[in-house]
């Protein structure tokens, strides 16, 4: 494979390009990995390919100058982003312990990317430069922290990421529209204010919007945080989405509508690039980034989810219309991987945010916007989605015939509904992957089975999972199980609910459950809304599991193997429930 140029990371880089300055620096809390896996290196990519002078700089340290003054300042803005992860969710477990490890930092140890980095990288900026070029936040963490949020670790309302770090923008979702016009109008001089997916803060009020309760009442009253997220929520298609106003003090928080998905032509476009697929040379030489390991031979073959639960933040940063790449551009990636020296003849995963959405969509979606009151996957899969992955079957297949290709793995998730009610082609993918493109064990994420709490999760009935679980074992081989992941301590979840998940995994799925983990609120969820608030969609009280010992409790019941006691009530070995005699 032709060996290809990184985006310069350091000065003697720029030199050597007869730079003396970069039009545009991107600051990261990864690793600057040159893959279409990382967010950064995609819009770093982007803007030199429309003529950018475009610089990374990784990880930079904030505790002195060294790192954020190696480069100089931009001509026209930095870009700053927390990394691949938000950074709160990366340090922390769902107890609010200090995670070990960080697969996307030199060496493993998480001791690179600070809490709320987006904050720490901006104020960093603005330690060292005086009066520089504006600050424009992207990436995962600014897009989900865009608007007040409650944030886990400290248990309060956070304000706008934009108030709370300076910064002078953010260009929330995936920006690969949004980033070219901002960049452009920054170099021509022009207002900025108009761009769908920006968000600012302003003096002034737009002509149109709609208003949201101020953040002095969100702040202190969970009924206006309610109000405000539901309206912030219902505002993320970019066919029905009108700008967003929030005062705060005198003045006001300004959220444009988002972009228009990017298309099928403008995806190949982006996944096309010339990305090296490595390690960039600066941070190679401090450890191995054990993350390159995962993504390197991977291809990402679509964008967006309309699964929309309700724990997820797929759907207010990616969006819930799904944008396929063509099957050529999949495959010249999939050529080019297998051109690679270190290609051992493993494609590691062929997929996307759920692997089996690659070609599915409602054409009636694309052309007005999602249904106003109904969902494409909840609480059953709706009729003018019609699902059906020969697609998906042909994609597979053609990279398979690659010279140099052994084996491809789908390992993204995939929804079982979808393949249920796929009536064409659903078994027939099914038995397909089963044989051919899954290793050992088949992962699906139920994420619970009482139907209160499925309810609360916007996830389908667990009799699809039986239905699912009959074909599976009628179409798998020998050496092939299904793993299932589950969540504990979900808002609304009692002991009485986990205990129906333990007696189903024991009677219905025959197992012990090992993949369990607690719910964790992350920003700009409805679950993290529902948690808050202690109210459902519908207005209704909900319990919430807040104490650790309780979330552990839950947690302990479904995975603890030995023979335990819970509200009186004990099981045994087959599976069968009675009632807890505390002499035996």
């Amino acid at each position: 494979m032709k060996a290809e140029k990184f985006i310069p990371s350091t000065k003697k880089e720029m030199k050597k390009l007869g730079w003396k300055q970069a039009d545009i620096i991107l600051l990261t809390g990864d690793a600057y990995i040159d893959s279409p896996f990382i967010g950064t290196a995609i819009i770093a990519r982007i803007l030199e390919a429309k003529g950018f002078k475009v610089a990374v700089i990784s990880q930079p340290d904030i505790n002195s100058g060294k790192d954020i003054t190696r480069l100089g300042e931009p001509l026209l803005f930095w870009g700053v982003s927390a990394g691949s992860v938000d950074s709160m969710v990366s340090n922390y477990t769902a107890s609010g312990k200090k995670r070990n490890r960080d697969d996307l930092t030199p060496g493993g140890i998480n001791n690179k990317r600070p809490d709320l980095a987006t904050i720490k990288y901006t104020n960093l900026i603005r330690q060292y430069f005086k009066d520089t070029a504006p600050v424009l936040l992207g990436g995962i963490e600014a897009s989900l922290r865009r608007i007040p949020h409650y944030d886990f670790k400290s248990k309060k309302i956070r304000n706008s990421i934009l108030f709370d770090s300076k910064a002078d923008y953010i260009l929330y979702g995936m920006s690969d529209h949004s980033i070219i016009e901002f960049a452009n109008a920054l170099q021509a001089k022009l207002p900025v204010s108009d761009i769908k997916g920006l968000c600012m803060i302003s003096k002034e009020l737009p002509e149109k919007y709609i208003p949201l309760p101020s953040f002095d009442e969100v702040k202190n009253n969970k009924e206006k945080f309610r109000e405000m997220f539901l309206c912030f929520y219902k505002n993320k298609d970019f066919h029905t989405a009108k700008t967003l106003v929030q005062q705060n003090g005198n003045r006001y928080l300004i959220i444009n509508p988002p972009p228009a998905p990017i298309s099928t032509e403008e995806l190949d476009f982006v996944y096309g690039l010339s990305y090296t697929r490595k390690v960039h040379p600066y941070d190679a030489a401090k450890g191995e980034v054990k993350d390159i390991n995962t993504i390197n031979h991977s291809i990402t073959t679509h964008r967006g989810c309309y699964g929309e639960c309700n724990f997820c933040a797929i759907a207010v940063h990616q969006g819930t219309i799904v944008t396929s790449r063509s099957q050529k551009s999949i495959l010249n990636e999939a050529e080019k991987i297998a051109s690679m020296p270190d290609f051992k003849g493993y494609i590691t995963d062929l997929g996307g945010p759920t692997a089996n959405m690659y070609e599915i969509e409602c054409s009636k979606k694309i052309k007005s916007g999602p249904c106003k009151n109904k969902r494409c996957l909840f609480p059953e899969t709706c009729n003018k989605l019609q699902p059906d992955h020969e697609k998906q079957i042909k994609l597979i297949e053609a990279v398979e015939k690659i010279k140099n290709v052994k084996k491809v793995f789908v390992s993204s998730g995939i929804r079982y509904d979808m393949i249920l009610n796929d009536k064409k082609n659903g078994e027939k993918y099914l038995k397909k992957i089963l044989r051919n493109n899954i290793s050992g064990q088949m992962k699906i994420a139920p994420e619970h089975t009482d139907d209160k709490v499925l309810k609360l999760m916007g996830k389908p009935s667990s009799r699809l999972l039986i239905k699912f679980r009959q074909l599976f074992e009628k179409l798998k081989h020998n050496k092939l199980f299904l793993t299932y992941y589950f969540i504990a301590a979900y808002p609304g979840c009692t002991k009485k609910e986990m205990i129906n998940l333990k007696k189903f995994c024991i009677t219905e799925l025959r197992i012990n459950p090992e993949q369990v983990q607690i719910f964790t609120p992350t920003p700009s969820t409805l679950a993290t809304m529902m948690y808050y608030t202690n109210k459902d969609l519908e207005d209704n009280k909900l319990f919430i599991p807040n104490a650790q010992a309780e979330k552990n409790d839950q947690k302990n019941i479904l995975v603890n193997k030995k023979r335990d006691h819970y509200n009186k009530t004990n099981y045994n070995k087959k599976g069968s429930f009675h009632k807890h005699n505390p002499k035996k």
